[in-house]
């Protein structure tokens, strides 16, 4: 993962600083391997105030995956007010499971949407136990940008598909641009200003929100997008459970079912039979 924090350079004119007009990006690379140990410093690191914070409550989210699934996603491109519709959009689709639950006399609290700083939830996420880190860094595949993380109350097929669907309808795929708008904006760019000699009026660019699902973690598991997908199509969690039930006491009803024809004569006839069987097996060979 990688974690980035943007910039302004600063010039001193007379004791006093003024931040010019470039702003640039410096992106650090987390790696989920141990850092490096370098002269004079302690390894593990050592968090202190609110980095410390920010390490014990993505630990804490961590923690929840022994029961229930954390979605990994990565974010482009997001204001606040888009982050509060995307977490309202969540919460609706999400609302009829935990009204079914709450029928059912079970406490189910809603999903959580937090945004995480890469730097820190990848240490946390490093000293995990029981998370291979190869698969967590498959699921990763060394994208840059904002991250943030998805925590489901429980683990149901039936939440898990309409939390997709109500992601996938907040914030569509962005479109490709086509080759004719890429030339466009690049004569833009290079185009000669209206007004010889004067500056161009700077248009802020409107920003398109981008949200792709990278993956989720259960139980120190890796499930990539597509065995997610699956994971949303099965039944609910009470189907699942009836299925289980009947698999097992399947094998005892056969036995019952033998035991009560044997009771009626049918095993008497059974055995009866191979036993005329061998007897017409043996008189051939007699006669052979």
């Amino acid at each position: 993962m990688l974690s980035c924090r943007a910039s302004s350079s600063k010039s001193v004119i007379a004791g006093w600083p003024f931040a010019s007009s470039k702003t640039t990006i410096r992106c650090y690379a987390v790696s989920l391997q141990p850092g490096r140990v370098l002269p004079g410093k302690k390894y593990p690191r050592v968090f202190h105030d609110k980095k410390l914070f920010q390490y014990n409550w993505y630990t804490r989210i961590l923690n929840t995956t022994d029961r229930s699934p954390l979605i990994f996603l990565h974010r482009d491109d997001f204001s606040a007010n888009r982050l509060k519709k995307l977490r309202r959009d969540i919460q609706v689709a999400s609302q009829k499971f935990i009204k079914k639950a709450g029928e059912a006399g079970e406490v189910i609290e809603v999903p959580t949407l937090t945004v995480v700083r890469s730097s820190i939830f990848g240490a946390a996420l490093r000293e995990f136990p029981n998370v291979s880190v190869e698969e967590v860094e498959k699921m990763i595949d060394g994208v840059a940008g904002g991250y943030a993380v998805l925590s489901l109350p429980v683990l149901d097929p039936p939440l898990l598909s309409a939390v997709l669907r109500a992601m996938d309808r907040s914030v569509p795929p962005r479109p490709e641009k086509t080759a004719e708008e890429i030339a466009k904006e690049l004569a833009e760019k290079n185009a000669d200003p209206a007004q010889p000699g004067r500056r161009m009026k700077r248009q802020r660019a409107v920003p398109v929100p981008d949200l792709k699902v990278m993956g989720a973690l259960l139980e120190g598991k890796v499930l990539l997008p597509a065995r997610m997908q699956e994971v949303s199509k099965l039944p609910p969690l009470d189907t699942l459970r009836a299925q289980i039930v009947g698999l097992l006491t399947a094998p005892s009803a056969q036995l019952a079912a033998v035991l009560s024809q044997a009771s009626g004569g049918q095993l008497a006839r059974t055995l009866e039979g191979f036993k005329k069987a061998l007897e017409d097996g043996e008189a051939l060979e007699k006669a052979l």
